[in-house]
């Protein structure tokens, strides 16, 4: 069974509605998922959203044992069986990532909510974003709640921390930047960086109209009528 981790922020609940349900509707094998949120681990730095950081305490919360998947979740779509990713485990390495390599089309990042925030270029950007993480690897010892705590940004997010030759590759349909590269039928976890469709600046992201059925689909599983506004619905 795979055990994936997501990253939930409160602030943008219709995400994590959307991811869970994608991930359960392709599910043919068990599947573990976990959120990570701010009352999961505490005293931890937050960047942009609750889980920029928490994200590397996954090893930890497994006891250095076992692979694992993170995946931010929170602003993303499941196309596809998600197990399917542990046919790629490579066990010499310490993680596998898609190894983006570009500049952003986005200066700002979840417009109009109160995430609103500047969104950088850096080197590595997104490469954390998805991890496929070999948690017994000994470059993950190190990374208690105390070390992540006080450790560098950048040093974390490049993961900088795992020696070069022990970060494998992912395809790239296993982090498919939507709002920055448009539309691929091939995708497997589509992810919207910049924003979610139900944020109104992202309504029109490629590929949002997939991200809206199911929410659509959950709301109306519960007996409910759709809210119209949800195409174009600004977080409070």
């Amino acid at each position: 069974m795979l055990n994936v981790f997501f990253g939930h922020d409160e602030r943008a609940e219709a995400g994590t509605t959307v991811f869970v349900r994608s991930v359960i509707a392709h599910a043919r094998e068990p599947v573990s998922l976990t959120p990570i949120t701010r009352m999961a681990i505490g005293n931890q730095p937050e960047g942009s959203n609750a889980f920029t950081f928490r994200r590397f305490l996954v090893p930890w919360m497994q006891q250095w044992e076992g692979w694992a998947l993170f995946v931010d979740g929170n602003d993303m779509l499941s196309r596809s069986d998600v197990s399917e990713i542990l046919a790629l485990a490579d066990a010499r390495m310490a993680v596998q990532v898609v190894k983006h390599d570009y500049q952003t089309r986005h200066p700002r990042k979840y417009c109009g909510t109160p995430m609103e925030a500047d969104n950088r270029d850096y080197e590595r950007k997104q490469w954390a974003s998805v991890m496929l993480i070999n948690c017994a690897h000994f470059a993950w010892r190190q990374l208690t709640p105390e070390y992540v705590a006080r450790a560098d940004a950048m040093h974390l997010l490049q993961l900088r921390f795992v020696p070069d030759d022990r970060i494998g590759a992912l395809p790239p349909e296993w982090n498919w930047l939507a709002d920055e590269h448009g539309e691929n039928p091939e995708a497997k976890l589509v992810h919207f960086t910049a924003g979610i469709p139900a944020f109104t600046a992202h309504h029109d992201a490629p590929m949002a109209s997939e991200w809206r059925a199911h929410l659509l689909s959950a709301v109306t599983a519960s007996g409910g009528e759709p809210d119209p506004t949800l195409n174009h619905q600004k977080q409070p």
